[in-house]
């Protein structure tokens, strides 16, 4: 059964990790699909960090456009699949990465985690997708 929009968006704002998937367009490649952090409210535009460098950054920048799939197994199956345009790029702060962190993170790992990855995962960017195009589904318990 679908999602209402308040359960998809609520649903979508769980700290969960997406599957991203982006075209790759003009290659004999699959589109390219990768397990991400994400930051997303409910009504708001989902941001995804990544490298400014990153074959996925650079997929994205050629499509304009990309996909994030999050399921759930328990307590029933349901997932929430959102694509967009992409409406921002911008170079990524330490705050940016603090933020996301934060939401993934047990409160003692983030600055530790946030001074290696600032240190070493080379210059980051922030793409923020406005969401377009919803598929959603809770399948129950099966």
């Amino acid at each position: 059964m679908a999602l209402t929009r308040d359960e998809r968006e609520q649903f979508l704002a769980e700290p969960r990790v997406a599957a991203l998937s982006v075209a790759s367009p003009g290659s004999d490649r699959a589109p390219l699909s990768v397990p991400i952090w994400y930051q997303y409210a409910p009504g708001g535009d989902v941001r995804i960090l990544t490298g400014r460098t990153s074959r996925k950054a650079e997929l994205i920048a050629a499509a304009g456009r990309f996909t994030l799939l999050v399921d759930r197994l328990e307590p029933t199956i349901r997932y929430v699949s959102v694509e967009g345009p992409v409406v921002d790029t911008r170079p990524a702060t330490r705050a940016d990465l603090e933020e996301v962190s934060a939401r993934y993170l047990p409160a003692e790992k983030v600055a530790g985690y946030v001074d290696f990855a600032w240190q070493n995962h080379g210059e980051q960017v922030v793409i923020t997708l406005r969401p377009e195009r919803w598929v959603s589904s809770d399948l129950g318990q099966v």
